[in-house]
């Protein structure tokens, strides 16, 4: 990969770095105490046409790559994670999903407006019996005529209750396993479509992750995404590009964390001297720095993977791995270098810590990355 930023992407980069110091960060640690979810920071980002970064400009998109979206959820990370990935759930899962595998008329009921930011999206995958594998999922499509009946319930829906259009996965034939998944798209307000218990979390406070229940939840077989038994299928490749959104993410909350580190490294005195003058401290932050760049480059190489239609999924899990567990190793040392200080709320570090961690939990383990990354290795050297 050639490595190089185009005048629109340094010039997005400055906007969104702009936007997020002024309109985002200054509620950020109240948000996140309160654990309230702003819609009008998605508001904001879809007046700048942010909702709908890598999407053509008929179906409401700016009509730009993924390597720019990457950019955009790096920007906003770094100052709150948590709006970082709700963006990142409403490009990355629910209007990819749609863009990718949606009818023409799908495109333009759903994808126009996500992408247009007048419409939050949501993805629902996981089941209390189903995390790391999908195929597990016991929430049920029955096919009625022109309709499909689902039954069931979902955890940990990122943006949930808040989001307008959801990509929901049901089984429509419990005995075939994953060639008996299929994909929906279900609106806010359905009857049967309930919204459960609101997750209290360690990190990510301000975005909202619930359960949600279907209760003879009745929609139009025009709903239906891709065809029948696609589901498992559309859910992996989702997945895939989802995970480029997240490594964007886990890098945003690293840079951020290093940046505030400089910063009090800089103006704080120990001895008598700036702390940034002691051979601890500064091999700290070189080492940050580095691991920070070596996630970036990683990220980068996923998005512009994608963006040019090149295979994508071994960088998306490498990226994804290496980002996410930067970002803990990065806020790990943030909280020390800032000393006592980096275990309150006085200073960000310690709710950048509390953000990483979940990096490496969403959009499949780093367990199942491994096993991701290693399962294509070995089967390009059988090739």
């Amino acid at each position: 990969m050639q490595m190089s930023y185009t005048e629109e992407q340094v010039m997005v980069r400055s906007v969104v770095r702009e936007f997020a110091e002024n309109e985002i960060e200054p509620s950020a640690a109240q948000r996140d105490e309160e654990e309230r979810f702003d819609r009008s920071l998605f508001d904001k980002m879809g007046q700048l046409g942010l909702t709908g970064i890598p999407w053509p400009e008929a179906y409401g998109g700016l009509a730009s790559d993924f390597m720019t979206y990457a950019i955009v959820v790096e920007e906003i990370s770094r100052v709150c994670a948590s709006t970082g990935v709700m963006l990142s759930v409403h490009t990355s899962l629910t209007s990819w999903a749609i863009y990718k595998y949606g009818t023409e008329n799908q495109k333009i009921r759903y994808l126009r407006p996500l992408a247009e930011g007048k419409k939050l999206g949501a993805y629902s995958l996981t089941e209390s019996g189903s995390g790391s594998d999908a195929s597990a999922m016991r929430t049920t499509a029955k096919q009625e005529e022109d309709s499909f009946l689902l039954n069931g319930s979902k955890l940990f829906v990122t943006n949930g209750g808040e989001a307008d259009v959801y990509v929901v996965f049901a089984m429509t034939d419990l005995l075939q396993r994953q060639k008996g998944c299929s994909a929906f798209i279900i609106e806010k307000g359905t009857p049967g479509f309930i919204f459960g218990h609101k997750e209290k979390k360690l990190g990510i406070r301000s975005s909202p992750t619930i359960e949600m229940r279907f209760d003879n939840c009745r929609i139009p077989a025009d709903n239906l995404l891709g065809q029948v038994g696609d589901g498992f299928q559309i859910a992996m490749k989702c997945l895939e590009g989802g995970r480029i959104g997240i490594a964007a993410q886990a890098l945003g909350i690293a840079q951020g964390a290093m940046d505030a580190s400089v910063a009090y490294a800089k103006e704080r005195k120990q001895f008598g001297k700036s702390i940034s003058k002691q051979q601890a401290i500064s091999f700290k932050i070189a080492d940050m720095a580095t691991k920070i760049e070596a996630a970036r480059l990683l990220t980068y190489q996923a998005a512009w993977r994608e963006s040019t239609g090149l295979p994508y999924g071994k960088e998306a899990a490498m990226a994804k791995l290496f980002a996410s567990d930067t970002a803990m190793q990065v806020t790990i040392e943030a909280v020390q270098i800032f000393g006592g200080y980096g275990y309150t709320k006085e200073y960000p570090v310690e709710r950048y810590l509390r953000d990483a961690k979940v990096t490496q939990i969403y959009e499949g383990t780093n367990e199942i990355q491994r096993i991701v990354i290693s399962r294509m290795l070995l089967m390009d050297e059988t090739k």
